[in-house]
């Protein structure tokens, strides 16, 4: 098992270096040729009917993309159920999750079973008052489930932390990145905060899917304010949260996920000319045809530094 300390500032960042440079990595990424010209802005959307199904038979030619307000010109455009996935699963340790942990992890369990293939690479970490890595990328899945076995209860929430480090480790992939979070939603010890957490997470690109274990009494142990980071994490990267407080709502979680990766879209544009000198750059992805009753979820936008 590998700990990562928490540490502040260079600190923080060399020790991931580290856990990152040590293990051997068990699949050889594929290069993704679009990411060849880094002044190529790539977007991957998820379109889904008013039942929250994901719909996979549009073109090119249904799309608009903008950046800061002013149209851009797709130059890239593709379905991505074949590109590779990497995926950070974080699961939350922490005490208030010792009484569902087990049916937790089984749930996991049957998501990666179901989900990974030879070209995808999953890294698993536990965290609690730690961030620890238990497993590095890999698509490897007995790896993978020796790791679940060894995650264990701990005692308060680095859930900002965990996002971090997760983040960071995704930044020098290549491909789709994803990163699934399983967690009640509190945060209490996370030398991190929110705001730091969501920029590495848009930094790196991941597209983050939080799953949010509520207690089947609805006030009892809620943290709505982490509820609510959660949500907007999810929703600024282009992903999407969940509530579940058994394991049936588990399992239908982790399947609308997986149906998602399944179904996205990818469209790539060369950004015109800046319009103001903020690092951020909003994208907005449309639809040109009217009437359709989708919805469109993508990441709202980069930094240019």
């Amino acid at each position: 098992m590998k700990h990562i300390s928490m540490l502040l500032g260079c600190a923080l960042l060399a020790t991931l270096s580290h856990a990152q440079a040590a293990p051997p990595q068990d699949s050889q990424e594929p290069t993704a040729t679009f990411k060849s010209n880094v002044k190529l802005v790539s977007v991957f959307t998820t379109v889904v009917n008013k039942r929250g199904a994901p719909v996979a038979d549009l073109t090119k030619d249904d799309f608009a993309v903008a950046e800061d307000g002013q149209p851009q010109e797709i130059k890239v455009f593709d379905r991505e159920s074949e590109l590779p996935l990497n995926i950070v699963l974080a699961i939350d340790t922490s005490l208030s999750t010792r009484k569902d942990i087990r049916l937790e992890l089984e749930s996991a369990r049957r998501f990666v079973h179901s989900l990974l293939r030879p070209v995808d690479a999953l890294s698993l970490f536990q965290f609690s008052e730690n961030v620890d890595q238990l497993v590095p990328f890999t698509s490897n899945l007995q790896r993978i489930d020796k790791g679940i076995d060894r995650v264990r209860i701990g005692a308060a929430t680095a859930l900002y932390d965990a996002i971090y480090l997760g983040s960071h480790t995704l930044t020098d992939r290549n491909n789709r990145k994803v990163m699934v979070l399983i967690t009640d939603g509190g945060d209490t010890v996370s030398k991190i905060d929110f705001n730091e957490a969501v920029r590495a997470a848009e930094e790196s690109e991941a597209i983050v899917y939080s799953v949010i274990i509520v207690p089947i009494e609805a006030d009892a142990g809620r943290n709505v304010g982490g509820e609510n980071a959660l949500i907007q994490l999810s929703d600024d990267t282009g992903g999407k949260h969940y509530y579940a407080s058994g394991i049936a709502q588990l399992d239908a979680a982790f399947r609308q996920v997986s149906d998602e990766l399944r179904t996205q879209y990818l469209i790539g544009y060369y950004p015109k000319k800046k319009l103001s000198d903020s690092e951020f750059r909003r994208i907005e992805v449309t639809l040109t045809k009217p009437g359709l009753d989708y919805k469109i979820r993508h990441r709202t936008g980069y930094y240019t530094k």
